[in-house]
């Protein structure tokens, strides 16, 4: 394909020169300058419902030069490339069909990331990633607290090892969140009310004001280290139909988005967005939404500096 920087054509062909959002490739990251690092991992074998987000990554940086055009996002009033530098270092590399040798390579990913003094921003994949994820980013930032944008709790216990529905039950027992702290937004699945966390109902976050959650949340949290967590079933299937196990009932784009937004001041230490699969997409509507929670999460962080 023909590449144009800096509005100076380039005859050369180029494959693959960008990432996500247009950022720069860079498949070494870790000796670099990047302040976070974009990760995909196309993993989708613990999915207990419809498969498919293996290819979410792909999904989220295909639709994302739909959001490249404008040099700094609505409502944030600046460049997010003057404030943030970002690099996408493509795809997590394993063993097809091999579950545990994902989870290994995934976390030494992590591990070695954060030990460059850089931090995540990863693509999913099925939401199983965000354990190994939670595990090197325990070892690095000590006990967490979690925010989590999901339909379902996913703290059952009854699961197989590898299972998108248990990693918050194996998280809080391996020390690495802290479930008094935490908080799970958008639920309206089936779950134990007696686990621990503070879980905020689709019902209760569709009728309580953006300010009133956030306030909660925030008094929740308080200063402690958080991962974010964002399953896009936590939206509306009517917002999000690309999704392996859709539920009717959720959270409007934009009512996510407020939210997201308003958690700018907590200690984000990590990021992910999750569960994207295109196959079930129309209009590449699940992806867009994927991309745009992405991209307001690196707002997030830019307008701390």
């Amino acid at each position: 394909m023909n590449s144009t920087l800096g509005n100076k054509p380039d005859n050369s062909l180029v494959s693959n020169a960008f990432g996500f959002l247009r950022f720069p490739l860079d498949f070494q990251p870790y000796n670099g300058d990047a302040e976070w690092v974009i990760t995909g991992v196309p993993f989708d074998m613990a999915t207990s419902g419809r498969s498919g987000a293996r290819h979410g990554p792909a999904a989220i940086r295909q639709v994302s030069t739909n959001l490249a055009w404008e040099s700094s996002r609505w409502p944030w009033a600046f460049k997010l490339r003057d404030k943030l530098k970002v690099v996408d270092c493509g795809d997590v590399v394993f063993n097809f069909g091999d579950a545990q040798d994902m989870s290994e390579q995934l976390q030494a990913h992590a591990e070695r990331v954060l030990a460059s003094g850089k931090r995540m921003l990863t693509f999913g994949g099925d939401h199983f990633v965000t354990l190994p994820l939670l595990r090197a980013h325990a070892k690095h930032f000590g006990k967490m607290a979690l925010v989590h944008f999901d339909a379902h709790t996913d703290t059952y216990g009854n699961g197989s090892k590898f299972d998108h529905g248990t990693m918050f039950f194996h998280a809080p027992n391996e020390g690495l969140i802290d479930p008094e702290r935490s908080v799970q937004i958008g639920i309206r699945t089936e779950h134990d009310s007696d686990n621990g966390f503070t879980v905020l109902d689709a019902a209760q976050v569709n009728d309580r004001s953006v300010d009133d959650l956030l306030a909660q949340i925030k008094t929740i949290v308080g200063d402690m280290p958080v991962y974010l967590t964002f399953d896009i079933d936590c939206l509306d299937p009517a917002f999000a139909p690309g999704t392996g196990t859709p539920v009717c009932g959720g959270l409007t784009s934009d009512r996510a988005l407020k939210i997201l937004r308003g958690l700018q001041p907590l200690n984000i230490v990590g990021m992910d967005v999750v569960e994207v699969a295109p196959s079930y997409d129309h209009a590449e509507i699940t992806a867009l939404a994927a991309a745009s929670v992405a991209l307001d999460m690196l707002y997030m962080q830019a307008a701390k500096k």
